[in-house]
């Protein structure tokens, strides 16, 4: 093979790597977003006065291990107005599971 196709091939796998980590982040962000929701329903944090704590809002400065997706999900359902959170640190839904289009 000349050296021309090898870095052409080269370039191809490290685009279809690229590509294929990207759908892992969404995959598993996806999943991130039904956890903290199923939690919030086990919780049953259904307004602002049954709101509950959740453990991994709170952020380490020194994370060993995978990627924890649930803070950012967490943040993404507050934006969406899917989550809301009162002014003591908790968080209730506002909108349901089974009312959602995931």
């Amino acid at each position: 093979m000349s050296e021309a196709a090898q870095i052409i091939l080269g370039l191809i796998f490290l685009i279809g790597v690229y590509i294929f980590s990207r759908y892992g982040v969404v995959w598993r962000m996806k999943r991130s977003v039904v956890f903290v929701i199923k939690d919030l329903e086990r919780s049953g944090a259904f307004d602002p006065s049954t709101g509950a704590e959740l453990p991994y809002t709170k952020t380490h400065f020194f994370n060993i291990g995978m990627r924890d997706f649930k803070p950012k999900a967490l943040q993404s359902l507050i934006q969406d107005g899917i989550v809301g959170q009162t002014d003591t640190g908790t968080y209730y839904l506002k909108k349901r599971l089974q009312d959602l289009q995931l």
